[in-house]
């Protein structure tokens, strides 16, 4: 069993929302499941083409981003070429595993949030 197999381990006293708050705990940060959903549309990207397709983030936050998912198990970074250096970024399959929860996030906003541009709605 790799390493990437393998269970991810968590601390938790409630054993029925521990895995809610484990998986809450891997994605929750603001820009993760924005990032997991483009990598899902896209495919594997490069640093750049990911920044520009996920409209708002620094350079800064999504290299954070990017390497808290790598550590989590949940993204692959693979150098594609040494000269001049170019990364590319992937899922791993347990990345790839989080789709249905990612898309019922997308689905679950699109019916029960309100639109950016009502900004006094708008969960800030």
């Amino acid at each position: 069993m790799s390493e990437a197999d393998e269970p991810l381990a968590v601390w938790c006293a409630g054993k029925d929302w521990c895995p809610i708050t484990s998986t809450a705990t891997l994605i929750g940060k603001k820009w993760h499941p924005v990032v997991v959903h483009r990598l899902l549309q896209g495919g594997p990207m490069g640093f750049n083409e990911l920044k520009d397709d996920v409209d708002g983030i620094s350079s800064k936050v999504l290299s954070d981003s990017l390497d808290d998912l790598e550590e989590k198990g949940l993204v692959n970074r693979d150098i594609v070429s040494e000269k001049p250096v170019r990364v590319q970024y992937s899922l791993t399959e347990r990345g790839a595993s989080l789709e249905s929860l990612i898309e019922e996030m997308r689905d679950w906003g699109a019916e029960h949030l309100t639109g950016a541009d009502q900004k006094e709605d708008a969960i800030s």
